[in-house]
């Protein structure tokens, strides 16, 4: 009996112990679940088990079945194509060369002739390093017309064969010389590596976060995704499910963190793959033409008609003539002086959203409205937020970063706001104008993030416009910058270029405008530059301000 008994106590106590063990599973088990749910907590570091996301580390709220599927058609509708692998190391010989490569104006249908409102066609061929036309397509080509004299100039749309051939249609519309430019900005094998790099060290620019409670502080690593090696804060926006993490410090709670930061940068990129972004020999080098580089544009024939965007295959949103951007829209773009900015600003409120590209806008309007005086918030530099007032003529600017990930100054946490929870905080109306521009911080991430961020930025825009549809939204696309080998691997135009294209397909059918800055700063003769030089700003504040007071009909 007493061994029966003893058994039984046993038994108690290992049904006991396995009933405890589960129960403690199975709460930590929906303490997991339910963390994006849950802002400022401790997550147990697991792996997703989402497989459309590719990046075994990183942890998502689920998505409707709607936005997953819309998601994948343009995930699928964005896809570059694949290039051949290379051996390892990888032999830069076999890839694109552009001092071997050449292009060649095509004869136009006329005998020769080109008129404006024609299209003219070039081929270019692609070689390697041993002058040896390639078989594969997948590089990253640039195409562009120019005239200096005339300050003229308007971007092509490059077609690739995928044999190592390509074609770019570039549309006439100015009459004079007209001077064909095609630039390699990166092989396809150099675009190989970005895709790997962002699928699977999207963690390669890590942020930090200090966080500090009386005399105790820490400061710990921060990002969209972090590998699970240890517990993590969860900072996931509750309102818009922006995912966000932290490092759990080791002696403070999660809710002591008081900023966030840059943190710093690893390449993770092979020594050998970095012959693959080498200024002056494969990284943004002009490829030069097999004969004639120019054709001379006649006037308009009679009965032509005239060129628009939406008659021009994936054609140019504009062109520069003598300086000034013309768009091929329906919008007629206005040349705004001092008085004009005031006229058409007065009783206005702008608030404007993103990046630094944005704030340029932001600081533009500020030095050519005299009248604007901005009031010192004492926010920290090139961070915001900044407000400016011109009382007399009731106009009121306003610049906020988006939200992270922000590469720039320390930002304190109270200043670290989303577009969308920004947007629905709105009344909106007719004397609004909300400006949003958001790409150049999302370089190392895969596009997954960046299409989530414009969904959830888009929902707010259509409550926006549900509720005050007199709202006017204008939204800024990325532009072509400098590359070198590091701005290459955190913020290729590569990158940025497929980021335009997820913004266009997320906004499509919505009553929002969209200033085209890629073909803006591409169709310059001035160097490409992250933040462009005043006279395209000056353009593209032009068309901000032709979208606001409109040219009235008659």
């Amino acid at each position: 009996m007493k061994a029966t008994a003893c058994t039984r106590r046993k038994s108690c106590a290992i049904f006991l112990f396995l009933a405890v063990s589960v129960l403690t599973f199975v709460l930590l088990y929906m303490d997991i679940q339910f963390q994006p749910k849950i802002n400022s907590t401790i997550v147990v570091p697991r792996v997703s088990s989402d497989p459309d996301m590719h990046r075994s580390f990183c942890t998502f709220q689920p998505m409707s079945p709607e936005h997953a599927l819309e998601e994948r058609l343009i995930l699928d509708s964005t896809a570059w194509p694949e290039t051949p692998l290379l051996p390892d190391p990888v032999s830069i010989e076999q890839t694109s060369h552009p001092a071997h490569s050449t292009f060649t104006i095509l004869p136009g249908r006329r005998g020769g002739q080109w008129h404006i409102g024609d299209q003219l066609e070039v081929m270019i061929q692609t070689s390697d390093f041993q002058g040896r036309p390639k078989k594969s397509g997948g590089d990253f080509l640039l195409a562009r017309l120019h005239n200096r004299k005339l300050g003229a100039g308007v971007v092509g749309q490059v077609v690739d064969h995928l044999n190592g051939s390509y074609s770019a249609v570039l549309s006439l519309l100015w009459e004079g010389n007209a001077q064909v430019e095609v630039m390699l900005v990166h092989p396809g094998e150099a675009i190989s590596v970005l895709n790997r790099l962002n699928r699977e060290h999207p963690d390669r620019i890590y942020f930090k976060s200090l966080f500090r409670s009386g005399s105790l502080s820490e400061t710990t690593i921060c990002n969209v995704c972090l590998r699970p090696t240890q517990p993590m804060c969860n900072f996931t926006d509750l309102r818009t499910g922006e995912p966000w993490f932290c490092y759990k410090p080791k002696n403070l709670n999660c809710d002591t963190r008081i900023n966030h930061a840059m943190g710093h940068y690893n390449k993770k990129v092979e020594a050998n793959e970095e012959k693959l972004f080498q200024s002056g020999v494969n990284l943004k080098v002009i490829i030069q033409a097999s004969g004639p580089a120019s054709v001379i544009v006649l006037p308009q024939k009679e009965g032509q008609p005239k060129v628009k965007s939406s008659t021009v295959i994936s054609g140019p949103s504009g062109y520069y003539y003598q300086g000034f951007w013309r768009a091929l829209s329906d919008t007629t773009v206005r040349k705004f002086n001092t008085s004009a900015i005031s006229r058409c600003l007065k009783g206005k409120v702008v608030h404007m959203f993103g990046d630094s590209t944005v704030r340029q806008w932001f600081e533009f309007l500020n030095a050519a409205q005299p009248g604007l005086k901005e009031f010192d918030l004492h926010s920290p530099n090139k961070a915001g937020p900044y407000i400016s007032l011109d009382y007399a003529n009731n106009i009121l600017l306003l610049s906020r970063f988006h939200g992270p990930p922000i590469r720039i100054v320390d930002v304190s946490t109270s200043d670290l706001r989303y577009i969308a929870n920004e947007l629905d905080g709105l009344i909106g109306g007719p004397d609004n104008v909300i400006v949003f521009g958001i790409w150049a911080h999302f370089g190392t991430f895969p596009m997954e993030i960046y299409i989530r961020r414009l969904q959830s930025i888009r929902r707010a825009v259509v409550r926006l416009l549900d509720r005050a549809p007199g709202t006017l939204v204008v939204i800024r696309t990325g532009n072509p910058k400098a590359l070198s080998l590091s701005v290459s691997l955190t913020n290729s135009d590569w990158h940025s270029l497929q980021c335009n294209k997820v913004l266009r397909a997320v906004f499509k059918g919505l009553n929002v405008h969209v200033i085209d800055a890629w073909d803006m700063t591409l169709a310059h003769h001035l160097p490409h530059n992250l933040h462009p030089p005043p006279p395209i700003i000056k353009n593209m504040v032009n068309h901000l301000l032709s979208y606001i007071c409109p040219q009235k009909a008659g």
